[in-house]
This record gives C-alpha cells, sequence and structure tokens, in this order.
C-alpha cells in the first residue's frame, strides 16, 4: 500500500444497496466510541537472479537518503545493474538527485534523476522491514515481470537489490482522492479493472492458486498474534480489537461467503490488484495514441493476486473515504463511500470492456447484482486491512514510537470497527 504525495510520480485497501446510509451511520457512531527481463552482455550469468533481472547485494538505508554517501551507493547500484542511461563512467555522485516520495507505508520509494542530459529518470524502491511478513518479494517480482512482458501492465524492473530494486518511471501525476470522484476518471478506473480482470490467472499464479483474501489473512494471523503479544502493546487497544472473536467472526463471515458463492450469482475469481486506492494510479502527463482510458497507470502490483472481483470492486469504493494526506489519513470520512450513481457510473465503464461482449440491456440488467456481490465482499476488504496494519505496526510497538508517521494502529482499529459493522448488515 503506497501513498505517493507527488506532483509527479512513477510506479510503485455484505451490506444490501439500500442499507448503504444505514451503515455510515453505524460506523460513524462506533468511531467516535471508540517487468520486463533485461537482455545480458556475455559473462553476466552470475549477476542474475529471478525472472532473469539483474540482482546486486548492495543494501541501502533508506534513513540515510540525505546523507552524500547515500547518492554514491545509488549510483553504484544503478551501475552494477546496468540500468540503460546510467552506466557512463563520468557520471559521479555530485549529478544525482534524489527526491524522497512521501506517504508509502510499505516501503520508502525515491525518485534518482540526474543533472546530466541522457539520464532517464527512475524509480527506487527500498522494501520496509515489516513488510516480509506481509508480502512475498519473489512472488511479487514474478507479477510483476509477467504482468509488463506479457500483457504490457505495469513498469519494467530493470534489477534488484537486497533490500528493494529499481523500476521504470512513468512522466505523469498520481490521482488525489477528490479525482477519484471524478466522473470521467472513475469510469477510466473501471475500463482499466476491467483490463487486468481479464488477464488469465494460470499464466501468472499456475494452478492450485486460492483467493488471496483467504490466503494472506491466514498466513498474517500469525504475525499479528506477534505483535499482539508484545509487553509494549496497549492493553486498551488489544482487548478493543479482540483478535479472537476477529478469527471466529472471519471464519463465520468466510462460511456465510462460501455457501452464498455456490448460487450462480457468486462473483467470478479474477486477477486482481487488491489495492486500487488514488495513490497507486498515475495519470500520464505525455500525450500518446492510445485509448483514454489507458492514460491511467495502475502501479504497485504488491497485494496483486486471484481474488473475488466483487472483493477488487469494494476494495476500491472502501478506499473512497480516505484521504492519506489529511491531518487524520488513517481514518474513514464516511460521508466520501460513493452513492448508487456514482458505484454504477465504474460499472458501466467495467462491463463495458470486460472479455464479455454485452449489450446495454445485458449491462443494465447486471449492475443490481454486481453491487450486491460487491457490499458482500465489504466486509473482507475491511478485514484485510485491519489484520495488515496490526503487522505493519510491529516497529512502533516495540519502539514505543509517540508519533509515528502513519497511526498503524489506529488504521487497524478502524478498519476493525468498520468490519464488525460491515458484519451486522449482513446479519452475523
Amino acid at each position: 500500500m503506497s501513498l505517493m504525495n507527488s506532483p509527479v510520480i512513477s510506479l510503485t485497501q455484505q451490506r444490501s444497496t439500500t442499507s448503504l446510509h444505514t451503515v455510515a451511520g453505524m460506523l460513524t457512531s462506533a468511531l467516535s466510541a471508540s517487468s520486463s527481463s533485461i537482455l545480458l552482455a556475455e559473462g553476466d550469468e552470475e549477476v542474475v537472479k529471478a525472472e532473469g533481472l539483474r540482482h546486486t547485494e548492495i543494501r541501502l538505508d533508506a534513513r540515510h537518503y540525505k546523507q552524500p554517501t547515500f547518492a554514491t551507493k545509488v549510483l553504484n547500484c544503478l551501475r552494477s545493474l546496468k540500468v540503460p542511461t546510467w552506466t557512463a563512467a563520468d557520471i559521479s555522485a555530485d549529478d544525482v538527485s534524489i527526491f524522497k516520495v512521501s506517504g508509502s507505508l510499505t516501503n520508502a520509494v525515491f525518485f534518482v534523476s540526474s543533472t546530466r542530459a541522457g539520464c532517464r529518470t527512475v524509480l527506487l524502491r527500498i522494501y520496509g522491514a515489516s513488510s516480509g511478513s506481509l508480502i512475498s518479494r519473489p512472488r511479487e517480482l514474478h507479477t510483476l515481470h509477467m504482468l509488463s512482458s506479457r500483457y504490457r501492465f505495469g513498469p519494467r524492473v530493470y534489477g534488484t537489490f537486497s533490500n528493494g530494486r529499481v523500476e521504470e518511471y512513468f512522466e505523469s501525476t498520481t490521482l488525489t482522492a477528490a479525482d477519484l470522484r471524478d466522473p470521467k476518471i472513475s469510469r477510466w478506473i473501471g475500463a482499466r479493472m476491467a483490463d487486468l480482470h481479464s488477464v488469465d490467472i494460470e499464466a501468472i499464479e499456475g494452478k492450485g492458486w486460492e483467493i488471496a483474501v483467504k490466503a494472506n489473512i491466514r498466513s498474517w494471523i500469525a504475525p499479528a498474534d506477534d505483535v499482539l503479544a508484545l509487553a509494549e502493546f496497549p492493553a486498551a487497544l488489544r482487548s478493543e480489537l479482540d483478535f479472537p472473536r476477529f478469527k471466529t467472526e472471519w471464519d463465520l463471515y468466510m462460511s456465510r461467503l462460501s455457501s452464498l458463492e455456490n448460487l450462480p450469482k457468486g462473483s467470478r475469481r479474477v486477477f486482481a490488484h487488491n489495492d486500487t486506492q488514488y495513490g497507486n494510479l498515475l495519470l500520464l502527463t505525455e500525450e500518446k495514441k492510445i485509448p483514454d482510458h489507458r492514460q491511467l497507470i495502475v502501479v504497485d502490483f504488491e497485494y496483486a493476486a486471484p481474488n473475488p472481483a466483487a472483493y477488487d470492486l469494494a476494495n476500491h469504493w472502501n478506499e473512497w473515504m480516505f484521504n492519506y494526506h489529511s491531518d487524520t489519513p488513517h481514518l474513514p470520512d464516511l460521508s466520501r463511500y460513493p452513492v448508487e450513481s456514482e458505484r454504477y457510473n465504474l460499472y458501466r465503464a467495467y462491463l463495458e470492456h470486460s472479455a464479455e461482449e454485452l449489450s446495454e440491456c445485458e449491462i443494465s440488467e447486471r449492475l443490481p447484482c454486481l453491487d450486491e456481490q460487491v457490499q458482500l465482499w465489504n466486509a473482507a476488504s475491511h478485514a484485510w486491512w485491519a489484520v495488515w496494519g496490526i503487522v505493519q505496526a510491529r516497529e512502533d510497538v516495540e519502539g514505543q514510537i509517540v508519533e509515528p508517521e502513519f497511526e498503524y494502529l489506529k488504521y487497524a482499529q478502524a478498519r476493525m470497527t468498520a468490519f464488525r459493522v460491515a458484519l451486522k448488515t449482513l446479519g452475523l
């Protein structure tokens, strides 16, 4: 989950339709109460890692990015990876400009450019210390490679280093929280989501895959338990989160969904992004002769994996409620949840661009059913990010950080509250 606050940015969160305003009221009360592979020169095989990507054992410390030695190490890294336009021997560390992109929650992200003509800006991603409990980096690299090389989705990955990677940079602007509400942009998001959902799951995952929301929460429960067991964890918050209760609630919810999913109107399984918040959506600033909706670039595929299509859509709607560059980035603004007309606007574009050719009449008939599926999976999105927030908080809890850069625990608390409110609307 990355949140980028920059004018130019590259790569790189049920209830029935008629009960939406009721849910908002309940939740308000509850909250107030509590890549492509690189061609290699001969003899370079020893530096190649997964997916044909170059690799160097250089390790970068994001905390030192303002120090001159950091620029030197970054330059050495780019040279070792033979990043295009960065291999000239006469480029010095003094020529290197490093800009930190604020707001990234999982990683430290930087734009690396040079005052020398011809050097193309690249994106440098340094993995967060806690992210290994949440993300399989080899799997992520595989996904990026397959999406980039086969489907032209996402950025090119130039190579990896010990604790991060170097990626392609797009001349673009990042969407804002307000942009999500723009009807035209919302339609583009729906169209791009349909494009991604048309990807062959087995081409990325192989056979025997499981939907991510089940697999991830199951694998994240143990590290979340570890964080909750820390002596420094606030006792009152531990009691309020009530993780044992959550596990029971989650199992009951999954059981209910399984029975509903056996019906003909169950949500189809797709290759989903799973994190279409505004910071992961870019608008190209360079004019290209491509369809309008392809001016929108989807980035940050850290959590991309098979899931119900309705889950990916539900997660996007929940992201409408968050502004990660506000004074309270960890809290949802419930008044921002999209109304039916806003949801149907995106759904129409989604269905129009789906692999299945549908008439206007067929699209209109499918809108209510699709929205019902989305509301059924809404609670799952909140559960995902509630557990995620607990795991991400480990460093802050252990270090007893009073004013963390992002309030992971309060975010987890808000998401857990939203999860339980959503369950109530389903009668659970």
